[in-house]
This record gives structure tokens, C-alpha cells and sequence, in this order.
């Protein structure tokens, strides 16, 4: 099975002091533009989807398109649950093959978030699926959840290392500045809080929110101990802008097979740039 949990490939990463990047997917075009520059990298990579793009492909088109792809390429990966939130969701996709999930319950309080994630836990080590959760809330917007930057929760050092405990979480998702979607301006992040929590905390560390944080930001993050980095507004922007201008150029196409390939490319050169930045090309 080619299909794997994420639990191995980021505890690699962070003995060999790297990131895996965790590309959002959301249809076949962006999944082989992922998986085929992974291969060619011999990057390790994970794949991961939001809710909302697991309704709009089908959660069984996406694992069986997945399993051909990393049968082609000859490379495991994760297939990931991005941002969910319903724990019956989530044991049902375990139940279709998934074997790495995301349990988001950030926006409760943390006795609850505990007692969520707690539950997914519960059930997913039974069958070998690793857990990821947050602690602490980003801004900006995920799918349908919109957290304003106002409200947005930095993570506590003290309570994650509870909050690792408790859970028996296999990686964790902290807030120290980033968030979803694009910045207004140049995201300052908080790296001494980042250095706390990799000091209190033995499990992975994950940095949603990294598009458009400068890749020397990036690195310092790795540096400081992150091992996975979520990347999904920068592929959908190049995505769609060399879409929008291929129309422009031609307005009479109507060829899937041709327009998408600019939109590919571009795509691409994003992957390969995030693959560079994290470090992880040759880690396969």
C-alpha cells in the first residue's frame, strides 16, 4: 500500500532536521502535478484536502486516484485530512483508506479541544492512522471556518505539552503568527514562542498558513524545529492565474487537455520552489 500515515515521514524530518510540505489538493490536475515533481525531487510529500474538497471530488475518487499516482511513481505519500472537524467524518474516511488525519478543535476551549481530539485519537491508532491537531487558532479564512485576526490565539507552551499529553496526538499544529489565505502585509512571526514549544513538546511540529511567508522565515521555522508545512493559497493562485491568462490569449479554447497544462506548469515551479525551501528533496 503506497497510501501511508504521515507519523514515520515527519519523525524522519525532524531527526534530519527538515520539513515535509502538505500541498492542499483539489481536483486530478493537482494531485499529479504534486506527485509527479515529488518523484522527480525524491521528496517525500503529503496531499491533503479540506472538507470541502473531499465533497466536491468524492472521498473514494481522491483515494483511488491517489493510490494510481503512487503506484505510477513509484513513491508512497499521505493522503491527508486537512481542517476537519466531525468525528464521524473523520472515521468514515479512515474507514475508506485515509491514514492520516487532521482533528481541528482549536476553536473550542481547551478542555474540550482535548476531549475532541482525544476521540479521533482513540480510533485512528487502532488502525495505524496518525493524528494531527492545533492548539491555538490562525486568522484568516479555511474553507467555510473564518477565524478574524483579532481573535486569532497564539500557543501556549505550557498547556501544548499538556495538550500532547493528554491527546497522545502524533503531531501538532501551533499558532505563532501565521494564517490562512493571503497577508495584507509581511506576517511577523513569533520564532522565541515557536523555540518554547519545540522545547517543551517531543512530538512533530506543524506550520499551517505558509503561503506567502518569506522562504528565509520558512527555514527558520525549520530551523527552530517545524517538520511539516502546509502550503494552499500559493498553488491556487498559480494555478488559476496562468488558467485565466491562457483564456485571454486564447478565448476560443475549449480543451481541457491543453489549457490546463499552463495552469500545471505553473503550478509546478511552486511545488519545486516549497520542496527547495523545506529541504526534504532527496529524503524519499
Amino acid at each position: 500500500m503506497f497510501i501511508i500515515s504521515s507519523n514515520n515521514m515527519l519523525k524522519k524530518a525532524q531527526n534530519e532536521h527538515y520539513a515535509v510540505p502538505a500541498f492542499n489538493i483539489h481536483n486530478l490536475e493537482t494531485m499529479q502535478v504534486i506527485v509527479e515533481t515529488a518523484a522527480e525531487l525524491q521528496s517525500p510529500i503529503i496531499l491533503a484536502g479540506t472538507p470541502g474538497t473531499y465533497s466536491y471530488a468524492g472521498t473514494e475518487n481522491i483515494i483511488a486516484i491517489a493510490c494510481a499516482l503512487a503506484i505510477k511513481h513509484k513513491i508512497p505519500f499521505a493522503l491527508h485530512l486537512d481542517h476537519h472537524e466531525s468525528y464521524d467524518d473523520i472515521t468514515r474516511k479512515i474507514d475508506c483508506g485515509i491514514r492520516s488525519v487532521m482533528i481541528d478543535g482549536s476553536h473550542e476551549s481547551f478542555q474540550d479541544n482535548i476531549t475532541i481530539v482525544k476521540q479521533v485519537v482513540d480510533y485512528a491508532h487502532r488502525f495505524d492512522v496518525s493524528v494531527e491537531a492545533e492548539l491555538g487558532r490562525l486568522g484568516g479564512v479555511e474553507d467555510n471556518l473564518v477565524v478574524d485576526s483579532k481573535d486569532a490565539l497564539y500557543t501556549n507552551s505550557k498547556q501544548a505539552a499538556e495538550f500532547v499529553e493528554q491527546t497522545g496526538i502524533d503531531s501538532l499544529a501551533i499558532a505563532i503568527g501565521t494564517a490562512h489565505g493571503l497577508y495584507k502585509s509581511e506576517p511577523k512571526l513569533d520564532f522565541e514562542r515557536l523555540s518554547q514549544i519545540r522545547s517543551t513538546v517531543d512530538i512533530p511540529l506543524v506550520l499551517h498558513g505558509a503561503s506567502g511567508v518569506p522562504d528565509k522565515d520558512v527555514r527558520e521555522c525549520i530551523r527552530r524545529g517545524i517538520c511539516k508545512v502546509n502550503v494552499a493559497t500559493e498553488l491556487k493562485i498559480a494555478f488559476s492565474d496562468a488558467l485565466k491568462s491562457y483564456f485571454i490569449e486564447n478565448p476560443d479554447a475549449n480543451d481541457p487537455r491543453y489549457y490546463m497544462k499552463p495552469a500545471k506548469a505553473a503550478m509546478k515551479e511552486i511545488v519545486k520552489k516549497i520542496i527547495n525551501t523545506c529541504g526534504c528533496a532527496g529524503k524519499l
